[in-house]
């Protein structure tokens, strides 16, 4: 294997998920059958790390200095939804029709790993709350120990500044097996439930 050919497979490993195999199988691919598409990932890679950044506003990631949604002027500006990452974000723009603002944590806190309130931006959070404007932070992030940690903080810091929190409902997902859901969420679900409406 020539010198040139193992750098380009570790280069693959970057991407997560993709282990010795999955980019030695992509580093092949593109030199016997894509070497156009090779060209054109590569100069669109190296231009996407070049232009996008994050938006001031809501860290989300952004070739402008204020994303769109930000930007936009039918956003409800009086709701906040706080995601772990841009992908999560996403998914609840593209699922709900939900039109308020978001704020992109890029992470959740972690302790062990470093993480802490400054390095998710919550003090910009903390002064965008306490400009008056959000009546209410909607907490979406995960239900992992780091996930819950987080939306607990979060919480915290938006009745500091008067602003009502709120969580997304977790449990059983829609056409779910109650057999098949791991015990964690079927106790959560049975201990939230509520009253069933007419």
């Amino acid at each position: 294997m020539t010198a040139l050919l193992e750098q380009l497979i570790e280069a693959l490993r970057v991407l997560p998920g993709v282990g010795r195999k999955s980019a030695q199988r992509m580093a092949y691919h593109v030199l016997e059958r894509g070497r156009d598409g090779g060209r054109q990932l590569a100069a669109v890679l190296a231009e996407a790390v070049e232009r996008i950044g994050h938006c001031s506003q809501c860290r989300d990631f952004s070739e402008t200095p204020v994303c769109a949604t930000c930007a936009s002027a039918s956003r409800d500006r009086q709701q906040l939804c706080v995601v772990e990452s841009p992908a999560d974000r996403l998914a609840i723009e593209t699922a709900t029709g939900y039109r308020g603002l978001y704020y992109v944590l890029q992470g959740r806190l972690s302790p062990l790993d470093g993480i802490g309130p400054r390095e998710l931006g919550l003090d910009a959070l903390a002064t965008r709350l306490a400009g008056g404007e959000v009546a209410e932070l909607i907490v979406a992030t995960s239900a992992t120990v780091e996930g819950e940690a987080t939306a607990h903080y979060l919480a915290q810091l938006a009745r500091q500044h008067g602003v009502r929190p709120s969580r997304l409902a977790q449990g059983l997902p829609l056409g779910g097996e109650l057999e098949y859901v791991d015990r964690g969420t079927l106790s959560h679900a049975f201990g939230s439930r509520g009253e069933m409406r007419e």
